[in-house]
């Protein structure tokens, strides 16, 4: 299968990339603004001579791809609130670019990284197959806008059903190349075990589920192997985890020390989430199973971190 990568530079197309590369029966072609950095992370992991690498001026109407997965976009919080609305030009135009080609091809399969957000900035329960998308249209705020784009770009795809298209919400999602600075709980939470400081975290109840690079990697083999059809899939592990559990577990497993303080410390680029994680099961359809839960997933990856 011939596949287009678009927005290489990103963390979790990355660890897809890693994952593709350890098979022989698909061809990727990563795109990228910045081509030179994935050239170079190429080089830094000895996949220089593997996959080809193009900025988007070389992704044209007269390459064959059997599939396109775009990742453009940004996945740290504090990222998203640098970006401001930009936010809506930037997912637009690649969109649009993969749509131009889909409807060119429409036997090419297309994949868009959308994100839980686009449900709303509420998330006071987990969200399921029938929880309606919540934007306070007379009160947009910054921080609605990474969500809003995300919604935007799936009322564009279902508009499309005759073509092949899957939008996949990501909630939450930790590998061992994440970007440690970034500013996420788990970013906060390895930090402080590699500096051996003291956490300082809020009170704030919250339940994350964090799918493993391994799962993700399943989902979308399983997607792309699938008979084409115009839907929206949810991430998911075997199971969530809670912020006190997952506290608990971090001190047992890594020495953790943490304080809990009473008023809220946390960046809300893309609004306050209680329960970040959705109990639709669409995937299943696919064939998809998860085979880790989020904990397990995190020490999995922890563990290959060096301290």
């Amino acid at each position: 299968m011939q596949i287009a990568i678009l927005g290489a530079t990103s963390q979790i197309a990355k660890d897809l990339i890693l994952s593709y590369s350890k098979q022989n029966n698909h061809e990727l072609t990563l795109f990228a603004r910045r081509p030179q950095a994935v050239s170079q992370w190429l080089d830094s992991i000895d996949l220089s001579d593997r996959f080809a690498v193009a900025d988007f001026a070389g992704f044209t109407k007269e390459k064959h791809f059997d599939a396109i997965i775009n990742f453009v976009g940004v996945g740290d919080p504090a990222q998203a609130a640098a970006m401001g609305a930009s936010i809506f030009d930037v997912t637009l135009k690649y969109d649009q670019m993969a749509l131009d080609y889909v409807q060119l091809y429409p036997q090419c399969r297309y994949l868009f990284l959308s994100s839980g957000a686009a449900y709303g900035s509420r998330f006071e329960t987990p969200v399921d197959e029938n929880t309606s998308a919540v934007i306070a249209i007379n009160n947009l705020q910054p921080q609605d806008w990474y969500g809003v784009a995300k919604l935007h770009a799936e009322c564009r795809h279902r508009s499309h059903p005759e073509l092949p298209i899957i939008d996949i919400r990501v909630f939450n999602y930790f590998s061992r190349t994440q970007d440690i600075s970034a500013r996420f709980l788990i970013t906060d939470i390895l930090r402080a075990i590699r500096d051996k400081t003291v956490l300082k975290t809020s009170s704030n109840y919250i339940v994350r589920d964090f799918i493993h690079p391994s799962d993700f990697y399943k989902l979308v083999i399983a997607l792309l192997m699938s008979p084409a059809t115009n839907v929206v899939v949810d991430c998911y592990s075997k199971a969530p985890i809670d912020k006190p559990a997952l506290l608990a577990a971090m001190h047992e497993k890594y020495g953790l020390q943490y304080e809990v303080l009473s008023t809220p410390i946390v960046i809300n680029a893309t609004g306050s989430k209680p329960y970040y994680y959705s109990l639709n099961k669409e995937a299943a359809n696919f064939g998809y199973q998860a085979t880790m839960t989020s904990l397990e997933g995190l020490i999995a990856e922890m563990n290959a971190i060096c301290w």
